[in-house]
């Protein structure tokens, strides 16, 4: 149903009367996020914002192991949780008055997450036990609305019945295994051996029930923004690691005196922050997507890494901030590479979706992932030589921009060839 159908029937009736879920058109015209949409988002910088703070602190303490074991998990449910959501409203979306409530129960859900997150950041880092009630509790309730969806798509839209039910079987299947992580008391190898197999099946989920990203009537551009929408609230995390890192470090009695050091850590912040964000929007995803549809599974969950080191970024400058303060019982090396670490995965993500959606490789991008990786070594081999961990920020700052000059250059020559192969076959 276009939206001018929608228009039409809500004449006739509530502004929000139901509707059914036939499925929307995945060649609509002009397609873009909804406010609803954008709402939802808003309880995910919530969620983010706690992984990425509690990750922050943990690192500071010298508990690496903990601290990534623990915000791997907390990225990689969040991440499922929005990606889930975010693709049945591009093939479902209705806005009707009981989509808008469910989608309320899972912001309730997001919220009651994010609650539980402190303590499972605090039960690993003591060791013993991994305290998961909350954020099962949270987790579910989202999963649970879900599956109501899917149970309002499967009745609406006799040609995907089989896929709605297939989704309801299998992601109630999915929380009963949560349920019994979360409340059942297991010893820690017998937890998390289970955890990833729940985990693998969460990610083969759309694989089992509709083969891919090919079952459902999703909107290649709308998808496209919708990440991109994601990847600018995560990058958000580098803003608030800024602010974390520099606003202990103003000099002077009231705190307005800018210090060396802060000035250091609010342009390499804000530097690494936008070349981020520039190196994002160089691939035009959305493009790509209209003629790599059956390549939606790939461009969906093959963004799990790439969240990952955008938040992962974000704490990382939390931890310089901390480090400067003198808050950090770590090295300066070991925050050089708190930080560089997430760039360079988030780095090698971007070229390695753009790679794969593509099906073409580039010489010249070899050279500028080199480049790349020189520059972060380079900032890690400074601080291993007693440079100052101002100056380090700044090299890894410049991490980006490798990037960044080389589409300016060239590289939007050979982007732009590539697509043109794309659509010509």
């Amino acid at each position: 149903m276009s939206d001018s159908e929608r228009a039409a029937a809500r004449r006739s009736g509530l502004a929000h009367r139901l509707l059914p879920m036939s499925g929307r058109d995945p060649e609509e015209h002009g397609r873009v996020s909804t406010p609803l949409e954008l709402l939802y988002d808003l309880t995910f910088v919530v969620a983010v914002g706690t992984a990425a703070s509690r990750f922050a602190e943990m690192l500071a303490e010298g508990h690496a192991a903990q601290a990534i074991t623990a915000f791997a998990l907390a990225m990689f449910a969040i991440s499922v949780a929005w990606i889930s959501f975010s693709w049945f409203a591009s093939a479902f979306g209705t806005d009707d008055w009981l989509y808008r409530a469910l989608t309320m129960v899972q912001m309730v859900g997001v919220v009651v997450f994010s609650l539980g997150l402190p303590a499972m950041f605090h039960s690993l880092d003591e060791g013993g036990h991994l305290e998961l009630r909350a954020m099962v509790i949270g987790y579910v309730v989202m999963r649970i609305a879900m599956v109501l969806q899917w149970w309002r798509a499967a009745r609406g839209s006799p040609a995907f019945r089989d896929v709605g039910m297939a989704n309801i079987r299998w992601t109630v299947i999915a929380q009963i295994g949560w349920v019994v992580v979360g409340f059942v008391h297991l010893p820690l190898a017998v937890l998390f051996a289970a955890f990833v197999v729940l985990a693998v099946l969460e990610l083969v989920l759309p694989v089992l029930t509709q083969g891919g990203a090919g079952g459902t009537p999703w909107h290649p551009h709308h998808v496209a923004e919708r990440y991109g929408l994601f990847a600018i609230i995560t990058l958000g995390e580098g803003v608030v690691g800024t602010v974390a890192s520099s606003g202990d470090l103003l000099g002077g009695a009231d705190g307005t005196s800018w210090t060396g050091n802060a000035i250091a850590v609010v342009v390499a912040g804000v530097g690494l922050t936008f070349g981020m964000w520039w190196v994002y929007f160089a691939t035009p995803f959305g493009d790509i997507l209209v003629h790599r549809r059956r390549r939606g599974y790939l461009f969906g969950y093959g963004h799990i890494p790439l969240f990952i080191g955008i938040a992962g970024a974000g704490a990382g400058l939390h931890v310089a901030g901390l480090q400067l303060e003198h808050h950090a019982k770590i090295g300066e090396t070991a925050v050089v590479l708190a930080l560089a670490l997430p760039v360079g995965l988030y780095l090698l993500m971007v070229y390695l979706l753009h790679t794969l959606l593509l099906s073409a490789a580039d010489r010249f991008h070899l050279l500028l992932i080199s480049l790349t990786l020189v520059v972060l070594a380079a900032a890690v081999l400074l601080s291993l030589a007693g440079v100052a961990i101002a100056v380090c920020l700044l090299v890894v700052m410049l991490a980006p921009f490798v990037t960044v000059i080389g589409y300016e250059t060239v590289g939007h020559r050979h982007q732009g060839q590539m697509l043109a192969d794309l659509r010509a076959g």
